[in-house]
Parts: structure tokens; sequence; C-alpha cells
């Protein structure tokens, strides 16, 4: 009896492993939201990133993490180096396309605490009440990420980061529109003070 589950066992962990190995190669994850912002607002969040501490999901994993900032302010050619405690890693990103208000690709080369080299890419559209963004990322998928994708784990964990990422980016993107309407405002009324 104990042999035939011995068998059972190994049967069904190569049956398992067989079926990760027949999973796709590369992952393509996306979310997209409907922003109450400007596409104006919400480009220049994503083109800068030392800006992408106000919106971003990955900054406030590490309070500590180290950040460098190289080439451009913004746009092609701006990068990003980030070296923190091991929930967020060491890694890089670069910006290498950006078209004013309509698409951003970055480069995430991921160093530690594994190795990899990935796309983001952000696609902005106007729509009557402010921006369509979607957000996505894709790459090759190595065998644990396969094994990830197989059970919806790779999905489910980034997806919520980006779910919240586009959340926080309409709450970064409108609170200059809210400071320049309040500005107008107290400056079209007049002082109460005598």
């Amino acid at each position: 009896m104990a042999k035939l589950i011995g068998i059972a066992v190994v049967v069904l962990i190569v049956g398992v492993l067989a079926f990760i190995a027949t999973r796709p190669d590369s992952f393509h994850i996306s979310r997209t939201r409907q922003l109450d912002a400007s596409p104006d607002a919400v480009y220049a969040l994503i083109n800068n990133f030392s800006l992408w501490r106000q919106w971003s999901p990955y900054e406030n994993v590490d309070p500590n993490m180290e950040r460098t900032y190289e080439g451009p302010v913004e746009g092609v050619g701006a990068s990003y180096l980030y070296k923190g405690n091991r929930n967020i890693g060491v890694g890089r990103m670069e910006i290498l396309e950006s078209k004013l208000g309509e698409r951003i690709d970055i480069r995430l080369e991921f160093i530690e605490p594994f190795a990899a080299v990935n796309q983001a890419s952000f696609v902005l559209e106007a729509v009557e009440k402010g921006t369509r963004v979607t957000w996505s990322m894709s790459g090759p998928n190595t065998f644990m990420g396969k094994a990830m994708m197989a059970f919806g784990l790779m999905e489910s964990f980034i997806g919520k980061q980006l779910e919240k990422g586009l959340v926080d980016l309409e709450t970064a993107a409108r609170t200059p529109a809210r400071k320049s309407a309040l500005m107008e405002t107290s400056a079209a009324s007049p002082s109460l003070a005598h």
C-alpha cells in the first residue's frame, strides 16, 4: 500500500512539473483605469522617475531604499537605480520611449534577488472625463514564473500592485489641479480681513 501511495505521489509531482513546463515562455499582465485627471498631469508623473515617490506602489516597500537618478530628468534616456531590503531588491529602470500624453515604455532590469529583464508600458488615452491609463508589464517566463502563472499567483500579485499604483497615480495627478483651483478661487475672492 505504501509503495502505491509513493508511486501516486511521484506521478502527481511529475504531472505538476510537466504542466508547469507547458506554460507560456512569456507573460503579460495589465490593468486599465480611467483617471479623473488630465493626460498632461498623468504623463508628467510617469515620465519623471523622481516623481514616482508620489504614486508608485513599489516606493513604500522599503522606506530606506536608496535611489539614484541618471541621464535626463525625464523622457528617453532617464534612468533610475534602486537598492532596498530583501522585499524590494536591486534594480534599474530606463525610459526607452516617451510620446507626450500618449505612451511611455520602460526597460525594467531586476538584479537582486533574481535577475530578469522585463518591460513596463503606460498607454494614455484622453477621454471625456480625464485619462484612460493602461499599465502593463511583460517579459520572459522562468520556470518559477511559469509556476506562479500556472496557479494565478503572478497575475494576482502584480495585478494588485498595478491597480494600487493607478489609484495613487490618479490622486497624485489631481493634487496639483486641486491646489491650482484653490489658489485661483482665493485670488478671485475679496479678502475678508480689514
